[in-house]
């Protein structure tokens, strides 16, 4: 199996992970965790960039076979839905705190899949 077909698949494995907890952490209303109303918002920006239809897609197009160019678009739209939940994250740290560790997580395999020449080493 090709690597970058590896990447793809784990990067959909972990957005339905990530939607999941999501949902389950809104689900239990009785959780001291998270404040509901601003992960109720996070559950929206999910929604609203169709995670969950990126994820299947992904999984999808790269089970047998790699496709580059969709695997790509596909990632950057991720990037966008992502970015815009990781800065409401950081703007409400002090109520989504938890949820900082997963969209690391997200972030780093969607640029290591997608900004393949622009590594730079520090």
């Amino acid at each position: 199996m090709n690597f970058e077909m590896q990447k793809a698949n784990m990067l959909a494995e972990n957005i339905k992970d990530f939607i999941k907890f999501v949902d389950n952490s809104y689900q239990n209303k009785n959780s001291f965790r998270f404040n509901t109303d601003k992960l109720y918002q996070v559950k929206l920006i999910i929604e609203d960039f169709k995670f969950q239809i990126i994820a299947d897609e992904l999984h999808r197009i790269n089970q047998f076979d790699w496709n580059e160019k969709y695997t790509h678009y596909l990632v950057d739209q991720f990037q966008k839905g992502i970015n815009i939940i990781d800065e409401f994250v950081h703007n409400n740290n002090n109520d989504l705190f938890l949820l900082t560790a997963r969209i690391h997580t997200l972030k780093s395999l969607s640029s290591n899949l997608c900004n393949k020449d622009q590594i730079t080493f520090v």
